[in-house]
């Protein structure tokens, strides 16, 4: 049986195993990981296939024999996979993930401006998705150019979408801004799952704005690594089927 899992740096909230159980017989551990240990654990390849998530996207590049097109433009890696000869082939499947989660959204950003908040791993991605698209996008972080302080800058936003872990189980209060501030805005795009309805969520929809979690997202990514740890073509349809059986479960 395959061993695949889940590296990241707190996973307690995560639904992954749930999802992969739903998609193919092997086994999916989480991974938990300091920094300094994750080289380590990386190079001595005790695993046949990995999803990376927050803080280690980019930092799992470097120890890549092989990228994808897609990784090698973002720097950014969610998923791995050891080969036969033993060689670790890293790739981007977060950008299938949120060019779905935008698809089912139907979200239009063509010709707009889209905020997105986060500086990390997954904030290329989204990016990477929407420019392709046409938007105009900005990255707010809590140190760069355009940050939190000068919000006001931006007001004329379209779009937002959050790729922080603000507002994540168990700091549900939490928000890393206020939706109802941005007049223009049509939609707020949450990629957390976990609440369903994030605090970010619950404020845009007080001020009348469509939002949409990351739930979709997380199991269309999924979807495409499962099929690349065991070799096989990805099957598209499963992607609504399990989508379909989680968002009713409770995921605490």
């Amino acid at each position: 049986m395959l061993r695949c899992g889940l590296l990241g740096r707190k996973l307690g909230h995560s639904i992954s195993p749930k999802i992969h159980s739903m998609l193919a017989d092997y086994s999916y551990e989480l991974f938990e990981k300091e920094e300094d240990e994750v080289g380590a654990f990386i190079e001595a390849k005790e695993y046949d296939g990995l999803n990376v998530t927050i803080p280690y996207k980019k930092t799992v590049f470097q120890y890549m024999d092989e990228v994808s097109d897609v990784a090698q433009k973002l720097g950014s890696i969610n998923t791995i996979v050891k080969r036969a000869d033993g060689t670790l082939y890293g790739d981007n499947t977060d950008v299938f993930g949120f060019s779905e989660l935008l698809r089912v959204f139907e979200a239009k950003p063509a010709g707009k401006k889209v905020l997105v908040l986060g500086s990390g791993g997954a904030s290329v991605s989204v990016k990477y998705v929407l420019e392709s698209l046409g938007a105009n996008t900005v990255t707010i972080s809590r140190s760069g150019e355009d940050n939190y302080d000068n919000l006001e800058k931006h007001m004329d936003a379209s779009y937002i979408v959050n790729t922080t872990p603000v507002g994540m189980y168990p700091n549900v209060t939490e928000a890393p801004l206020d939706p109802g501030l941005f007049k223009a805005c049509e939609g707020v795009v949450d990629i957390i799952y976990n609440p369903s309805v994030t605090k970010l969520m619950e404020l845009a929809g007080k001020a009348g704005i469509s939002s949409v979690n990351g739930l979709y997202m997380l199991v269309a990514q999924a979807a495409k690594s499962s099929a690349q740890f065991r070799g096989v073509v990805a099957d598209d349809s499963v992607i609504e089927r399990i989508y379909e059986r989680l968002k009713e479960q409770p995921l605490n």
